[in-house]
């Protein structure tokens, strides 16, 4: 079986003179990009990284992060990848965690990077002078002093061009992603080569990509679907268009220039892009293939969405770190909240919600667990150093995901939330996806998030936090919920209107926020009745 280096020798032997990589004003063919995934490589061995270290990675999806991650598949090196916003303490923990024996940052990360106390006793390699000392004199080269507080620079250590040399096997580990560790620390999720190759081809082929695709490389490379699209792209001859943060002006620029084919993003990119005033004079028509993941799209959006674009495919895509596709459903808009069925890598079961038994499967509409097999050819095998996360969630040779779904009567899932966020209200189990999708087809709300909060005598209390785009009044909202075919106990209780609904930087509500009051209110908060 390949490795990832040699899989993109295939393209870079095949279609060497394709622009592979842009970012800015740089544009690089195969040939060219493969030259500088080389340089790097050369240069972290210099360094004295070897097959089954970890490098950790504190970037933007800038050309440099990309070519990184290349050169760990070529050299055998665990790339490991944090998000730009890490704090000290997150830092910290992933050095302990992962053992990595080299950082690369870049000014927006250099400030958590300098308080970092570990990052102290590794290697740091700086990019554009973020780690210029006080005093404003250059960072010494030397690597021992690297390892004592100084930084090296990018350039000069890891640039230059050089024939890269493929040394991993297929079954050598080539990524850790760490997961966002709403409760405790972030773990580590490592996967092997031939479980991220065969992750790409899969998303290739559920996706039906094609030679030559474009995408905007958007979704950050510290996150499974960004990473699946740098893999991806190179399978297939195409080219991967930087963007180091979202902006929604830019990503439409970009489209337009780019003639970008496809696009997968979260739901709140696709809602900013929608958003914006310049949206409307874009030509966007180069755009053929939708596709979502990270967390639930609501009816609204997906109807907007469709008639904004016309694409010829629409693709929900549900998965995981752990297991990158539990299932996918390639005409969203035609049965929209639907996962479709497991993917072509994947068994899947909704089993009932305590998880006592992987034989114990819900009937057709009862909400139950999602878990998946830990066969799957792009399965995870286990959390890194963390046995109490093991068992919790590897059991009998099955994934526990921790989310919660049904399977309707066509065999089609629904993924319905979090078993963490499910509203008990009243003794009666109550998914916060199921209010929300309905308040989103309200033409005056343009975001809205459902928790539940404490009630004395509900125990917990249905509560919708609403972003409007025109005001609007609790009662009409409460009023579109009755017309609706939203059974009477799941109606909110009272509805909050804010200014913005917290999210992680991937775009997945963070309802623990709402639930504490972490939140802009509006100065308005209506109450419905609570019959």
């Amino acid at each position: 079986m390949l490795d990832l280096g040699r899989t993109f020798l295939q393209s870079a032997e095949r279609a060497p003179n394709a622009i592979a990589l842009v970012h800015g004003d740089t544009r690089l063919s195969y040939a060219d990009w493969a030259r500088r995934i080389g340089a790097a490589q050369r240069g972290l061995q210099a360094l004295g990284l070897g097959r089954g270290d970890h490098l950790l990675s504190i970037l933007q999806n800038r050309a440099e992060a990309a070519t990184l991650h290349w050169a760990c598949q070529f050299a055998g090196i665990v790339m490991t990848p944090l998000n730009w916003r890490a704090k000290p303490e997150e830092i910290d923990h992933v050095l302990v965690d992962s053992g990595a024996r080299a950082l690369v940052y870049e000014a927006v990360s250099a400030p958590a990077v300098a308080e970092a106390i570990r990052a102290t006793g590794v290697v740091r390699i700086a990019l554009d002078g973020a780690g210029n000392t006080h005093d404003g004199t250059s960072d010494a080269l030397d690597p021992a002093a690297a390892a004592h507080g100084a930084a090296l620079r990018f350039a000069d250590c890891l640039g230059g061009a050089a024939d890269p040399t493929p040394l991993a096997t297929a079954d050598d580990w080539s990524l850790m992603l760490y997961t966002s560790g709403t409760t405790g620390a972030p773990k580590g999720v490592p996967r092997r080569h031939r479980a991220e190759r065969i992750a790409a081809l899969a998303h290739v082929a559920q996706n039906c990509y094609g030679y030559g695709e474009c995408t905007l490389g958007v979704m950050p490379l510290y996150h499974t679907m960004g990473v699946r699209s740098l893999l991806a792209l190179a399978l297939l001859d195409g080219r991967f268009v930087c963007m180091p943060r979202f902006d929604a002006a830019e990503a439409l620029r970009a489209i337009e220039a780019e003639r970008i084919s496809h696009l997968y993003l979260v739901p709140t990119l696709y809602h900013d892009l929608l958003a914006h005033p310049a949206f409307a004079r874009t030509d966007v028509g180069s755009v053929r293939k939708l596709g979502f993941a990270g967390a639930p799209m609501h009816d609204a959006l997906l109807l907007r969405l469709s008639a904004a674009f016309r694409p010829e495919l629409f693709v929900n895509h549900y998965g995981s770190s752990e297991i990158y596709t539990f299932a996918i459903n390639q005409d969203a808009v035609g049965k929209p909240g639907s996962a479709g069925r497991a993917g072509i890598n994947t068994r899947l079961r909704v089993v009932r919600l305590d998880g006592q038994s992987i034989d114990a499967r819900t009937a057709p509409m009862e909400e139950g667990q999602i878990i998946a097999e830990l066969l799957g050819d792009e399965s995870f095998e286990g959390y890194h150093r963390r046995p109490d996360a093991n068992a919790k969630s590897l059991r009998d040779g099955w994934y526990f995901t921790g989310d919660t779904g049904y399977v309707d009567a066509d065999g089609d899932l629904f993924v319905t939330g979090r078993v963490d966020d499910m509203i008990i209200s009243g003794g009666e189990n109550i998914s916060p996806i199921d209010i929300e999708s309905v308040l989103s087809l309200h033409p005056s709300v343009d975001e809205v998030a459902v928790a539940g909060l404490a009630d004395e005598r509900w125990g917990q209390k249905v509560v919708a936090f609403v972003k409007v785009r025109e005001p609007v009044a609790a009662d009409a909202l409460d009023a579109h919920c009755r017309q609706s075919d939203l059974v009477n106990f799941k109606r909110p209780r009272d509805y909050v209107f804010v200014q913005e609904i917290p999210k992680s930087p991937v775009g997945k509500v963070l309802r623990r926020k709402l639930v504490a009051g972490d939140y802009q209110s509006t100065g308005e908060q209506d109450h419905a009745d609570a019959e």
